[in-house]
């Protein structure tokens, strides 16, 4: 699997910055809220804990057939960052994957931020060496089902550590990059 590289990404009001390790200080504040972590766990990191796991996530996967693309959302009126997506891209049959995840602070929650940066994502990974996008949501997370719906995914009848998996699949040959059309996948309970 050749490496993808995250690029910046425009949307109507948002773009989506690769990440950089200099973010962490303006990012630890939009992910200070504890309720962001209900259905993920932890707590919120600290700048400096933060920082840390930005160069983690900078330098790259050390799995020669992954990549991690990394994006702050970035709201363009407001001249802030407020919230993040990601791509883990690697190898699956019948061709590549990639799982993706998104959040958005507080603040900035309920103005379709999300769904705008989750579509934006999905769009620019219909340019990419791509058969299917997958994204896990906890089953009473009803925001990110809404987001996941709204960025084409469906869910699945397949759970991993509690939470559902959604998916896309391309119906594109694999190697062709013109945009593809995507299918429904099946549906399953919600």
């Amino acid at each position: 699997m050749n490496i993808i590289g995250a690029k910046a990404i425009g949307t109507g009001r948002l773009d989506l910055l690769p990440l950089l390790v200099e973010h962490a200080e303006e990012m630890a504040a939009v992910l200070s809220d504890p309720d962001l972590h209900t259905f993920t766990g932890g707590a919120p990191a600290t700048p400096e804990a933060l920082r840390s796991r930005y160069q983690r996530l900078v330098a790259g996967s050390p799995a020669p057939a992954v990549s991690w693309c990394n994006w702050v959302i970035r709201l363009r009126d407001e001249a802030c960052l407020v919230g993040t997506v990601q791509a883990t891209f690697g190898p699956s049959a019948p061709g590549p994957v990639a799982e993706i995840a998104w959040v958005v602070g507080t603040p900035w929650q309920g103005r379709g931020i999300a769904t705008e940066a989750a579509r934006g994502l999905v769009g620019w990974l219909g340019q990419q060496p791509v058969h299917t996008v997958i994204a896990h949501i906890h089953p009473e997370h009803h925001g990110s089902a809404a987001v996941a719906t709204a960025a084409g995914l469906t869910p699945t009848g397949e759970w991993h550590d509690g939470e559902i998996r959604w998916h896309l699949t391309s119906t594109r040959p694999q190697g062709h990059r013109r945009r593809p059309t995507y299918s429904r996948g099946s549906g399953g309970a919600a």
